[in-house]
């Protein structure tokens, strides 16, 4: 690969890997441990995400069983949980907390769905948006340097090209991978 294409594959690269963590985040009809990767506990006057003061598992497909490592957490990992997006009340004995995720009405399932195509659209225009910033680059780039050739550009435009069609359609599986996931009850 030219070493002018490589800055705008990583950028390309970044915007995927940012569309699989906000899909990831979105709960299909099973438990994803990944729904708590936003949410935050106070542990000794820091900020941590909960994977780091507590082991998660997945007992059954519809069940999250949170274990923090101290005691002390168990309420401090609850109302975070109670304050966060998730919509889930979680259940404890004391010493575990439980997150159990009711079936997906066809609805809801829907409206997932569509939501997962609003994120994947605006994924693509941010990989149309990085394709447009290096096409003007290159512009750019042959009028100030002699030594670059219209044919130069030309080839360059072609490579940006052809990565922008390879990541659009890698956004395109994703989407129809998650909406697969969300509609399969």
């Amino acid at each position: 690969m030219n070493e002018r294409i490589t800055p705008y594959d990583t950028k390309m690269t970044k915007t995927i890997a940012n569309l699989e963590g906000e899909l990831g985040t979105i709960r299909a009809g099973r438990a994803n441990p990944h729904v708590l990767d936003r949410i935050t506990v106070d542990y000794y006057g820091t900020q941590s995400p909960i994977q780091q003061v507590a082991n998660i598992t997945v007992p059954e497909a519809r069940i999250i069983q949170i274990q923090p490592w101290e005691a002390s957490l168990v309420k401090t990992i609850i109302k975070a949980i109670q304050t966060s997006d998730l919509g889930i009340n979680p259940s404890t004995d004391g010493k575990v907390i439980r997150l159990v995720f009711p079936e997906l009405t066809e609805e809801r399932r829907k409206d997932l769905a569509k939501d997962v195509k609003k994120k994947g659209e605006a994924a693509k225009v941010a990989i149309r948006n990085i394709r447009r910033d290096a096409n003007d680059a290159f512009k750019k780039l042959e009028k100030s340097d002699e030594s670059v050739s219209e044919d130069t550009v030309k080839e360059l435009q072609d490579d940006i090209q052809k990565l922008t069609d390879k990541y659009i359609e890698k956004i395109d599986k994703t989407i129809e991978e998650k909406t697969k996931e969300i509609m399969t009850v």
